[in-house]
């Protein structure tokens, strides 16, 4: 009796318990829930109470940024806005940065929400930056960016070209040449244009877009054609063929042979002669003795500082019926 009494009180204290945590649990619910709807409501009246920002004109922005509203009145974006995209001057700041009443009413006070109402292409990510100007320029010149090999660096437009203050005569770009504006990353390939035997953009004669596309493209190294040999016949077209006796390297790729961008051997080879034709064409039979495996050094010297083309001279291919080994 005793022991039933017990167990009949435990119980009734389980389930008092039980209906206490679920009653806590129901409570602590309902403050969440109330707490979470007070956020939206206070977030949904932030909203509507914080005003939106409005245009203006440039000669508001001038009184901050007169150097820039100055530039871009003579830079190509402020004479083609209102020609082409019918956008007056007044609007031509804003028209990129956005509508900047409310930075203008920060008065230059970074901590304020408002001064960040406005972009500024060069302090943002590269594709944030370059969304912007994508808006105009995504014609068929910049069909491939996104994808290409500066879109995945995340390298924005403003690294490489200024709307306001451009230091060349063509594209608008950051330095004087478009070399040196590439130059910025690629500081190897610079390192290799300054070889004594180098393609010739320091002279002015070529650029690096005569070769690359650096708004991206479907090909390796943005190349402008689909493969390294018919882009160095562009220019090469006597190396181009048919030959009857084909050398195979030259059919393959130039680059087995050359270094594209410059080296300090003569015609821009990766190597010397004889070494470089040494590298696929054993030399046993030059100058025409029998091989002799204990007499290797002494036969090596025989050919050293030899040029294979001296005999080989149409090294790139042979139309002459006797020309099998390239020698007419």
């Amino acid at each position: 009796m005793i022991k039933t009494t017990l167990s009949a009180r435990r119980d009734a204290a389980g389930s008092n318990q039980g209906r206490s945590m679920r009653t806590f649990k129901a409570k602590l619910l309902s403050t969440a829930l109330c707490g979470a709807l007070g956020v939206f409501v206070s977030a949904a009246a932030f909203a509507e109470e914080s005003p939106k920002a409005e245009f203006v004109g440039a000669g508001v922005c001038a009184n901050c940024h007169g150097d820039q509203v100055e530039g871009m009145k003579t830079a190509k974006h402020g004479i083609a806005l209102p020609k082409i995209k019918g956008v007056e001057f007044e609007k031509s700041c804003e028209t990129c940065h956005g509508a900047g009443s409310l930075h203008v009413e920060s008065g230059g006070d970074k901590t304020l929400p408002g001064f960040a109402t406005v972009s500024n292409p060069k302090k943002l990510a590269g594709r944030d930056a370059s969304a912007s100007c994508l808006q105009c320029h995504a014609d068929a010149g910049r069909s491939h960016w996104d994808g290409g090999a500066h879109d995945r660096a995340n390298v924005s437009c403003a690294a490489c070209h200024s709307v306001h203050n451009a230091q060349s005569k063509h594209g608008q770009m950051v330095k004087k040449t478009e070399a040196e504006t590439c130059y910025q990353c690629h500081r190897d390939i610079k390192s290799q244009m300054k070889r004594s035997a180098h393609m010739p953009v320091e002279e002015g004669k070529m650029a690096c877009s005569s070769c690359h596309d650096p708004h991206g493209g479907p090909t390796p190294k943005q190349l402008k054609a689909p493969s390294v040999n018919q882009l160095c016949y562009s220019c090469h077209q006597d190396k181009r063929g048919p030959f009857v006796w084909e050398h195979a390297p030259v059919r393959e790729n130039c680059l087995t042979c050359h270094a594209p961008h410059g080296s300090h051997h003569d015609k821009m080879l990766v190597g010397k002669q004889p070494f470089l034709c040494q590298r696929c064409h054993a030399y046993t039979r030059h100058p025409g003795t029998l091989y002799d495996a204990s007499n290797v050094a002494a036969q090596r010297s025989q050919i050293f500082a030899q040029s294979c083309y001296e005999c080989h001279s149409n090294i790139h291919g042979s139309n002459h019926p006797a020309g099998k080994a390239l020698t007419r």
